[in-house]
């Protein structure tokens, strides 16, 4: 019998929960909310691992909030060029800190709304947050959860935020925090972008992409 949608979704997160385990994992380093916030701002169109060879020097350098709001933009340019977009990231960290000292007390914000407010803030990067640090059930739209999402058929769009909401109604709530972490591990070890391992993946009999591929 031909299952529905909801059956092989349901089975889908079955064999993800067996494979890769139901733990909250965040690969960026960081001691507290506000560290987590730099590092994930620093991490767009960069990997984790060279966003975590700068955050050390940087937080020795700036352990708070505070301290980054009155730092010198041209130091933390220095302190943070091998991320990429180095100018544009360290003008939005600084003036991130400052807003977060201004307004929030010194808090990174739990409110999705408070927290795209900071600079260089999107929803992506909120959701991380509300995730990892507030325990908020939250959609994390990257790259990897965008492209297997839609192979896996659970949503057509490609806009992320449109991404976020269409996985909202086919995902349980109490895998959205999960499903991230997951797909991102399945994404760098199988559904690799540009040479997908269809005949190792666990989820090839429930992938309608992987009948596209005569799997």
């Amino acid at each position: 019998m031909k299952m529905t949608k909801k059956q092989r979704v349901e089975k889908i997160l079955e064999l993800l929960d067996e494979h890769y385990g139901t733990e909250k994992i965040c690969y960026l380093d960081h001691e507290n909310p506000w560290q987590l916030l730099i590092a994930v701002i620093l991490s767009a169109q960069c990997t984790d691992a060279r966003v975590n060879i700068v955050t050390g020097p940087l937080f020795e350098r700036y352990p708070s909030a505070g301290a980054l709001a009155d730092a010198d933009v041209s130091e933390v340019e220095n302190l943070i060029h091998s991320v990429g977009f180095y100018k544009n990231k360290a003008r939005n960290i600084i003036l991130a800190s400052r807003k977060i000292v201004q307004d929030f007390g010194g808090e990174v914000p739990e409110n999705l709304e408070e927290l795209i407010t900071l600079p260089g803030v999107g929803r992506k990067t909120a959701n991380v947050i509300r995730g990892n640090i507030y325990d908020e059930p939250s959609i994390v739209v990257d790259t990897h959860v965008k492209r297997i999402s839609n192979k896996l058929g659970f949503t057509k769009e490609t806009d992320p935020e449109k991404v976020e909401y269409a996985l909202m109604k086919v995902l349980p709530k109490d895998h959205w925090i999960m499903y991230n972490i997951q797909i991102i591990t399945l994404g760098r070890q199988i559904c690799i972008a540009r040479r997908p391992k269809c005949g190792e993946c666990f989820l090839k009999e429930y992938c309608p992409s992987c009948e596209v591929m005569s799997c």
